[in-house]
């Protein structure tokens, strides 16, 4: 999938993979790839912003953990974000299904 069709549903992905449950960062990335069997591969570069993004906005929240004798950052929905998850996902159902109205009307050529 092109990286200019997930911009704009970045936050939205990432607070939909940890709804699942507090995780690291390359768990999150995970989910995401098995969710999506493949399809949306998200780099560090663009993940990891986002984390950070959505931690300063107070729709996460992060703890250093240990696991095998390495340092990780686990994160984890706050109520903000459970609500904002709650609304951006109903935004992009509209959405979708705008889209979709418009794309199955196309003809094949």
């Amino acid at each position: 999938m092109k990286p200019d069709m997930v911009r704009g549903h970045l936050d939205l992905l990432v607070l939909a993979a940890v709804d699942q449950g507090a995780t690291h960062g390359y768990a999150i990335a995970d989910r995401l790839r098995l969710r999506t069997e493949g399809n949306l591969d998200l780099a560090e570069g663009s993940l990891y912003p986002a984390l950070y993004r959505l931690e300063e906005g107070g729709l996460l929240k992060s703890d250093w953990t240990e696991a095998n004798g390495r340092r990780r950052r686990v994160y984890a929905l706050t109520r903000k974000g459970r609500t904002a998850l709650t609304s951006k996902a109903r935004e992009w159902e509209s959405f979708s299904r705008a889209v979709s109205r418009v794309v199955t009307q196309v003809s094949p050529r």
